[in-house]
């Protein structure tokens, strides 16, 4: 069976869930075999033996820390040559499509950005995609060299097969244009302790029908009752209600957790566009003509102020 890269996101050897998805898509179109990189890339390979991995490839160098980008597509273009793989899949981050990009050009291969799901098709790896702000969904291969495949947090469901993930050394040669980006100085976000918006399997936003930066603490009351993340509309955050770094929508971020919560949007394209391919979406809003509840599978017309509490407490005394 041919073999099939993955590229892995992991910080200090902790592995993050999007790399497991990866390994669980890409059973289903060869044997997966990891490319850690980085300081702690060797304590990666328990976690994605376990997901799948019949090899883990390592290198561990300053240059994955200290500069941007390039050092890891030096990499990942060693790890082509090494493996001749069937496909190169890499998480949908912004960190990870730049690098996927870059990859492609190296050698000469079409890319797909983006997609929602994997499978194996006759003539290569067939992505789906959903695309023109998620109102079509796609089916999509690449016919040209080793196809770069870059996709989307929660596309898949996590699952455990354990492998023989043997580890070696990835020999990595870095050239000149490596070391162009420097990064000068690092400062930590602050943790809020709610999962990473792009990756949470529950998100509950909330827009301009919040109506100030002060009410926004209803809907994180929300989120950590279901232990979710906060997103807001572009509206709110444009209002400087909510930081840019949780804005959902075309401009912001693209989610597609299990569970959306939208409180006070009214669900422009704009909007539209960063959490359409989610499983399941609840609306909040008091306009019964809101556009957003085209899109739903589950709406409440009410006030938010007197919906999101209600739901709140309920979820807590149903908790306890």
């Amino acid at each position: 069976m041919a073999e099939v890269l993955v590229y892995v996101d992991h910080v200090d050897g902790a592995v993050r869930k999007p790399t497991l998805e990866l390994l669980t898509l890409a059973r289903r179109i060869g044997e997966p075999v990891a490319v850690a990189l980085g300081a702690g890339a060797a304590d990666t390979a328990a976690a994605l033996a376990e997901h799948g991995a019949v090899k883990v490839l390592t290198h561990e160098a300053a240059e994955y820390t200290d500069y941007l980008v390039v050092p890891k597509v030096d990499a990942l273009t060693a790890a082509v040559a090494e493996v001749s793989p069937a496909a190169v899949l890499v998480p949908s981050s912004a960190e990870g499509k730049e690098i996927a990009a870059r990859l492609a050009l190296r050698i000469g291969s079409g890319i797909i950005t983006d997609a929602v799901d994997l499978e194996a098709g006759d003539e290569g790896p067939v992505a789906t995609q959903s695309v023109f702000a998620a109102s079509f969904s796609t089916r999509t291969r690449v016919i040209k060299g080793t196809p770069v495949i870059t996709v989307k947090p929660n596309s898949a469901a996590v699952e455990a097969a354990p492998a023989a993930g043997t580890v070696s050394e990835l020999a990595v040669s870095f050239g000149a244009l490596a070391t162009g980006t420097k990064v000068t100085a690092r400062t930590p976000r602050e943790a809020t302790g709610r999962p990473e918006l792009t990756e949470a399997a529950i998100v509950v936003s909330g827009g301009r029908g919040v109506n100030g930066a002060e009410n926004f603490a209803l809907i994180e009351a929300l989120a950590d009752s279901l232990g979710a993340a906060v997103g807001a509309s572009r509206a709110a955050v444009d209002a400087g209600w909510y930081p840019h770094t949780n804005q959902v929508g075309q401009t912001g971020k693209s989610v597609s957790p299990q569970l959306y919560i939208a409180s006070g949007i009214s669900g422009a394209i704009q909007h539209r566009a960063g959490m359409q391919t989610s499983k399941t979406i609840v609306a909040i809003n008091k306009d019964a003509e809101a556009p957003i509840f085209d899109l739903v599978d589950y709406g409440i017309v009410g006030d938010l102020f007197d919906v999101v509490p209600a739901l709140t407490e309920e979820i807590n005394t149903r908790k306890g």
